[in-house]
């Protein structure tokens, strides 16, 4: 009898672990077939119960378009990096083999006005903020892919976290040196026929080849100004309405595959406003000898103006509006 029980003690002992293997197994299928219900109801658009009153909400997962978040890694985090350091490298390498556009007659020593005080201040209510947004935007859009690699997880979030307030803040005095800039300078920015004569010139900055020596005729803008004024004032209607978007979606109320639709305009739109402004900035620096002073002090050197926006000078001289800055 005894060796009896012994048997049977043991049996129950071997068979123990397997029942219970057998029972988790059987559990663990349970809850992977629950799992595959829950998940296909989901993806079918289920819903619960929610106290928000916002019109996804009560969606547990809102679903998008899967190819958006691809274009936005593969496209536009390389493309706003090329538009900054590679607009940039460009340019060096420009001025390294062609140099600057001097003034050929030198300065004059005598500043013609340009721009009043208040087409200063909103030059600069929306450059600096834009400046800004470019910045901290390539951190958003690129971050993850090019400065983190470099400077590690650590200092990368800090920089993040930095960025983010930054970035939203600003976009308000841009828009509205964006919306100022656009309704009082458009008057200015309308095309002519000799700005394609501009453009075949190259606005006279080359300084070898048949280009030399050039002096396009140009009005108060000459053509690359205008086509930087048309993309800013497109563009920047562009990245001011997907902002919003991305800023308030509790009061826009997007799906998620709108919120990402902004977001990739709003990522190209900045791409390209990225790429003018370097130029922009080149140009009103670096490459044009006294043009900073018109965005500094409203006025411009005579000689400036006569070289770079002669109708311009002509049409004030003619109509008696020319001033000159008092010593």
């Amino acid at each position: 009898m005894n060796q009896f029980i012994k048997a049977l003690l043991l049996m129950i002992a071997v068979a123990m672990p397997s029942l219970a293997m057998a029972e988790a197994a059987a559990g663990a299928e349970q809850a992977v077939s629950e799992s595959q219900v829950l998940w296909q109801a989901v993806k079918e658009g289920a819903t619960g119960y929610t106290t928000s009153k916002s019109e996804f909400h009560a969606q547990p997962i809102n679903s998008y378009d899967e190819r958006i978040l691809p274009l936005r890694n593969v496209l536009m985090a390389p493309g706003i990096m090329l538009a900054l350091f590679g607009m940039i490298a460009v340019f060096i390498l420009f001025i390294m083999v062609n140099g600057i556009s001097k003034l050929h007659d030198g300065f004059s020593g005598k500043l013609v006005y340009r721009w009043s005080k208040s087409d200063v201040a909103i030059h600069w209510l929306g450059a600096i903020p834009c400046i800004l947004l470019l910045l901290t935007g390539m951190l958003l859009l690129a971050g993850k892919f090019f400065i983190e690699p470099i400077f590690g997880q650590g200092a990368f979030a800090a920089m993040m976290a930095v960025a983010k307030p930054v970035h939203d803040v600003m976009a308000f005095p841009f828009m509205a040196g964006w919306l100022l800039m656009t309704v009082l300078w458009a008057k200015n920015q309308i095309p002519a026929k000799y700005d394609i004569a501009w453009f075949m010139v190259v606005g006279g900055y080359i300084n070898f080849g048949p280009f030399k020596g050039k002096h396009p005729d140009a009005g108060f803008a000459n053509a690359g100004e205008k086509m930087w004024f048309w993309a800013f004032a497109l563009f920047g209607l562009v990245i001011s309405v997907s902002g919003v978007v991305l800023l308030f979606p509790q009061y826009v109320e997007p799906s998620r595959t709108l919120s990402l639709l902004a977001l990739i305009a709003h990522g190209l739109s900045a791409i390209i406003i990225g790429a003018f402004s370097i130029v922009h900035i080149f140009m009103a620096t670096a490459m044009s000898e006294g043009g900073m002073e018109c965005m500094v002090s409203g006025y411009c050197d005579e000689n400036w103006a006569k070289q770079h926006h002669n109708l311009w000078y002509d049409e004030i001289k003619a109509n008696g509006t020319l001033k000159y800055k008092e010593d």
